[in-house]
């Protein structure tokens, strides 16, 4: 099963399929940044909980950066809320970034936001991590939106800290 998986390291992943997904991870300290793009369906939401699988450390809150994603259906929810499920395990959360079009539609419908809070930015979901590190609550932040913090996450963000680029398919 995971034999079948190619790792293509490129300088800017392009899809090349209709079920292929731009996989992106970056370690910042307390967090796993994970960036999609593509379309979360039947066809590849396997491949993304693998992927979430591989590179989330324990205890990390992970931010999804969802703004590249154009199509998400059930498929795709389960793998976010296995990953809210598992982080909460290790007393951490899943936080989603730059959700658009349907898969915003798909999250205000199943109406999930105290286990999937959505951020407008990815800067603002990982302030709000960064604030509910610092604050020792996990994945319990009160005001999703919040930018407190945002220039010193804005900081690790851009130093380079373990950034991996990947196509998967």
């Amino acid at each position: 099963m995971v034999a079948s998986l190619q790792l293509e390291l490129t300088a800017a992943p392009a899809k090349t399929s209709a079920t292929s997904l731009t996989l992106r991870h970056r370690h910042l300290p307390g967090t796993s940044l994970i960036t999609v793009g593509g379309e979360i369906d039947l066809a590849s939401s396997d491949l993304l909980a693998r992927y979430v699988g591989r590179v989330r450390r324990p205890g990390d809150t992970v931010v999804f950066d969802l703004t590249g994603v154009s199509f998400m259906d059930c498929s795709g929810l389960r793998v976010l809320i296995s990953a809210a499920r598992h982080a909460a395990d290790d007393a951490a959360g899943v936080r989603l970034a730059g959700v658009r079009g349907a898969p915003a539609r798909l999250l205000r419908i199943v109406r999930l936001d105290p286990l999937l809070p959505v951020y407008g930015t990815v800067e603002q979901a990982l302030a709000a991590a960064c604030e509910d590190a610092a604050a020792g609550t996990g994945d319990r932040g009160e005001s999703p939106g919040a930018v407190t913090g945002a220039a010193a996450v804005r900081s690790l963000w851009t130093t380079g800290h373990a950034h991996h680029d990947r196509q998967w398919r």
